[in-house]
């Protein structure tokens, strides 16, 4: 039997595109042929698409969608490799088939847990699964990774949704979902502009309720290393840490942020105006976050190989 060397594995790995473990089984299994590998994998499908998924699917659509009812809504990211892509129409079919999807499996879900559980895991992974074809005859067809990278699902009384830079219906750079409790009237006449302004303003948190404990003490811990507070009496450092966390809290959570129609009122004092409550929101930027791997394909070879 051939010795399978790091090189040899390497070198499959480059021509092919394919995973380490399927070349160094495809080159014991043709005795370090590195042609008769490469026509193994070829044979059993895994050059092709081992090639796509390997391919960083960073463009795409968001899109946005709601019940017939108006009492709940979604926000789906599908990626692929290009803007291009993005324009066809048959991609664009499969962004609204996962979203209208979505609203099937997250509508019937319904969860009522109080606190975190993992409704949306299983819900993200029923929808995986059932666009699964869908999505792999696509890839087929224009030979483009795709994939459905994330979901987002809001109820309450009244549901609003907005997409920005919006490429066709529905659907664009980013989307937003927000749902609100109380007057009909009031929220339709409000509801609208609240989802602006998020896709404008991008708050991390809906309320001050929601804001990580840990996220208010490391904005006290770095304000107060900075030397702002330094030789100051106690009482007086105090007022300037509320008042700094204040303006933390002004900044990153959506009730507690001016306006952006009207910046000399906070969002919730416009929704006490239009008699509701936030009930909850969720906000995608298309690509947010992902990122190119860096290989070191030489080092991740040895390090399979136990070298």
């Amino acid at each position: 039997m051939a010795n399978i060397t790091a090189a040899l594995i390497q070198e499959l790995r480059e021509k092919t595109s394919a995973g380490m473990m399927d070349c160094k089984a495809a080159l014991t299994e043709n005795n370090g042929d590195i042609q008769a590998a490469s026509d193994w994998l070829r044979q059993k499908g895994i050059v092709k698409a081992a090639k796509k998924a390997d391919r960083v699917a960073a463009a795409g659509l968001v899109a946005a969608a709601k019940s017939k009812d108006g009492t709940f809504g979604v926000i789906a990211e599908v990626n692929a490799e290009t803007d291009f892509v993005a324009k066809n129409e048959k991609f664009q079919k499969l962004v609204a088939d996962v979203v209208q999807k979505s609203l099937e499996v997250y509508g019937d879900c319904g969860c009522k847990c109080d606190g975190p559980c993992d409704c949306d895991q299983k819900c993200f992974a029923r929808v995986v699964d059932a666009m699964s074809d869908e999505v792999g005859n696509l890839i087929a067809t224009i030979g483009e990774n795709m994939q459905i990278r994330r979901i987002a699902a809001v109820g309450g009384d009244s549901v609003f949704k907005y997409v920005h830079n919006c490429l066709c219906t529905d659907m664009g750079q980013i989307a937003v979902i927000v749902a609100l409790n109380g007057d009909t009237a009031g929220a339709a006449e409000i509801g609208p502009k609240i989802a602006m302004h998020i896709a404008a303003n991008k708050p991390e948190f809906a309320t001050v309720d929601q804001v990580d404990p840990a996220a208010v003490e490391r904005e006290k811990k770095i304000f107060t290393e900075s030397g702002a507070t330094a030789g100051k009496p106690d009482a007086v450092v105090e007022k300037m840490v509320a008042g700094r966390i204040q303006k933390y809290y002004g900044e990153s959570v959506l009730t507690e942020q001016p306006f952006v129609m009207d910046p000399n009122k906070t969002v919730k004092a416009v929704l006490a105006e239009a008699n509701t409550t936030l009930a909850g929101f969720a906000y995608f930027l298309l690509g947010e976050g992902i990122q190119k791997r860096e290989d070191n394909l030489a080092d991740e070879v040895n390090k399979m190989l136990g070298n």
